[in-house]
């Protein structure tokens, strides 16, 4: 545009002047002016005017300087600005004029000399334009950058940083620093696939994240990353790329976070969501496996009394009848051990718990267990004999050791050392499965194959089993983990794969209280028994039968009644009875409902409750003796001695 002014002013004598006036009055979007050598205004076009909202006649005569702010003037920069463009042929510069009303806008100024033919310095022509809005755009630009880069600076919870198009560090912000560990001098430059571990590096993954921020035009994903520390975190990570107006690629942003504290919570969560729905199915398992095993009971009881009782009736001297009797006997006898096993599992057995020395225990069983592990397993006792008694039932302890022990040399093919420790522990307060009280830890240790995480995860789900077809239940571990919790213990395991195995069988020690208890139970059931008068209650008509069967070859007269309120109404009918033994689990009235209706009509009958159940519904007013079933002819005996022992001794709440 100045070109053009210059052309048509400074060749004016041979153009025509009232065009050249006519094209410089009709520009509006500069403001062109003439100046004298003085820098007084000579001429005024409209786009002056617009700009500076002078009229022509206003302006015309008034120096340059009435465009310039107070501070310019003071600084002499109008004169400086004539001088410059007399002396270099043009001035050009960005800064504030005013307007006539005394506002100021941004403007561009060009000021060149203008000669005339002769070389004499004939004025100057001056241009300006207002970048006003130009300026506000980019004084915005400018303000948001910077409030955006104090923002990205200010974040501290995002690691936020620029990549060149080869993925090399551009800028790094606080929050980078802080998660990284990096300062920006130390990473800047460097390429970002060193915050990868060395396995994603080898398989390529940080390049395989840009790539596909460039095809997709995003990447997001999880992974662990590295810090300057060596340490790991696991971050979520977007990365976008930034594309040039020409669409070429100018880098990446890459924004990442540590959400490794989620991280960890949410697998936390899940974990609980696993425990809970493993518990619910356990409870499930566990309730349908207890189910099973009760019906499984009474029909076993019909069986070995059955049994038992031909084998009594039958001629010692038979060798074709006897011994197939023996044998379907000792069949029974393998499925009843099976029932208490799942039982024991649903912990839902009968047990008779009573001080047990655990030492001796060992001792009386070694010479069965030794045989059984085999030569090639060294067996070593060192349970101290100065251990506490422990409150359980000796033969489930029994067969829990055993089957502790039995794991321990499955897991030793080639033979090693098995042993069998044990020590005092006092819980001081409630860990969520053993209540504050003194406890004895029985350990099983070997030196076996172990278990690995997964494997020791499931080693007490029932029928779950390393071994063979054929060669394992998988009842083994629940039952004894059973048993523990039902006598106030726990199970727990310990192994690693290629280390071994502890299984440490948590039971409570006996006091002092629970040892006189039992001596005085001991000395009540020795003595003559008596003939009595029994009444047998069950609502299967095969056990009852066998037990009508058993108490009559005992001796006893026999009153039988297939449920609670026939055996009421025989009671009613004036008949005298010594002894009830009756079943727990039967339609309308329970055994135990049965019990406490005779306590309370008839107190000198005395109570034998049958169940293949350990727990029943607390009733510490009632007073009897408990027979597990399936049970065998001494076992009758037993429970019929202690419940005439209940009745001597009134502080006996349950044998």
């Amino acid at each position: 545009m100045m070109t053009l002014m210059k052309r048509f002013v400074a060749s004016s004598r041979l153009q025509d002047e009232g065009y050249s006036r006519l094209l410089l009055e009709n520009i509006t979007g500069y403001a062109i002016c003439m100046l004298d050598p003085e820098g007084r205004v000579v001429s005024w076009n409209a786009g002056a005017q617009r700009s500076k909202l002078y009229s022509a006649p206003e302006i015309i005569g008034q120096h340059v300087s009435v465009f310039y702010t107070q501070q310019d003037q003071q600084s002499g920069l109008p004169a400086r600005a004539l001088d410059m463009a007399r002396r270099r042929g043009r001035f050009e510069n960005d800064g504030w004029q005013v307007r006539k009303d005394g506002t100021c806008f941004w403007a561009n100024t060009v000021i060149e000399p203008v000669y005339e033919t002769d070389g004499v310095l004939a004025g100057y022509a001056k241009v300006s334009r207002d970048l006003t809005e130009r300026k506000r755009t980019e004084e915005a630009l400018r303000t948001s950058e910077q409030q955006f880069r104090l923002l990205v600076q200010g974040v501290t919870d995002y690691a936020i940083f620029m990549l060149d198009k080869d993925g090399y560090v551009s800028n790094w912000n606080v929050g980078a620093q802080r998660i990284k560990g990096y300062e920006p001098d130390e990473i800047v430059g460097q390429h970002f696939s060193q915050f990868y571990t060395e396995a994603d590096r080898a398989n390529g993954v940080p390049d395989n994240a840009l790539r596909m921020a460039r095809e997709d035009g995003r990447y997001r994903g999880e992974g662990w990353r590295v810090r300057k520390d060596g340490t790991q975190f696991w971050a979520s990570v977007v990365i976008d790329p930034i594309w040039a107006d020409d669409g070429s690629l100018l880098g990446f942003a890459k924004v990442s976070r540590d959400i490794t504290e989620r991280r960890d919570a949410e697998r936390a969560l899940e974990q609980a969501r696993e425990a809970l729905f493993q518990s619910q199915k356990m409870e499930a398992i566990g309730q349908l496996t207890g189910g099973v095993a009760h019906d499984f009971n009474n029909l076993l009881a019909a069986v070995m009394g059955s049994l038992e009782r031909a084998l009594k009736r039958l001629p010692s001297d038979d060798t074709r009848i006897r011994p197939l009797l023996v044998n379907a006997l000792e069949g029974a006898k393998r499925g009843s051990a099976l029932t208490q096993r799942m039982l024991a599992f649903a912990r839902r057995q009968n047990l008779k718990p009573e001080p047990i020395a655990v030492r001796s225990l060992i001792d009386n069983m070694t010479p069965l267990l030794q045989p059984s592990l085999g030569p090639r397993v060294y067996f070593e006792n060192r349970v101290s004999d100065q251990l506490p008694c422990v409150i359980a039932d000796t033969n489930q302890i029994e067969m829990a050791l055993m089957n502790l022990a039995m794991n321990a040399r499955d897991a030793m093919p080639e033979g090693g050392e098995l042993v069998i420790d044990g020590c005092e522990v006092v819980v001081g307060k409630d860990d969520g499965v053993l209540k504050p009280g003194t406890y004895v830890c029985l350990s099983v240790i070997d030196q076996g194959e172990g278990m690995d995480e997964i494997t020791l995860r499931k080693a007490m789900e029932p029928f779950f089993t390393t071994k063979g077809i054929g060669k394992g239940t998988g009842l083994g571990l629940p039952m004894v983990k059973g048993l523990a919790e039902q006598s106030g213990g726990q199970l727990r395991l310990h192994s690693e794969k290629g280390k071994g195995t502890r299984a440490e069988l948590w039971l409570p020690a006996a006091t002092d209280a629970s040892v006189s208890v039992q001596r005085s139970v001991d000395r009540h059931i020795e003595g003559q028994r008596p003939s009595l008068r029994v009444l047998a209650v069950d609502d299967d008509m095969l056990v009852l039968m066998n037990t009508v069967a058993v108490l009559q070859e005992l001796g006893h007269e026999v009153l039988e009644a297939s449920s609670a309120v026939k055996a009421l109404d025989i009671l009613r009918s004036g008949k005298t009875v010594d002894v009830v033994v009756t079943d727990q689990a039967m339609p309308h009235m329970t055994g135990l409902e049965l019990a406490a209706a005779i306590q309370q009509e008839w107190p000198q009958v005395r109570i034998v409750l049958a169940t293949g159940y350990g727990e029943l519904p607390t009733q510490s007013q009632l007073r009897f003796a408990k027979l597990s079933k399936p049970f065998m002819e001494k076992d009758l005996v037993q429970a019929i001695d202690q419940a005439l022992s209940v009745g001597a001794d009134p502080e006996r709440a349950s044998a």
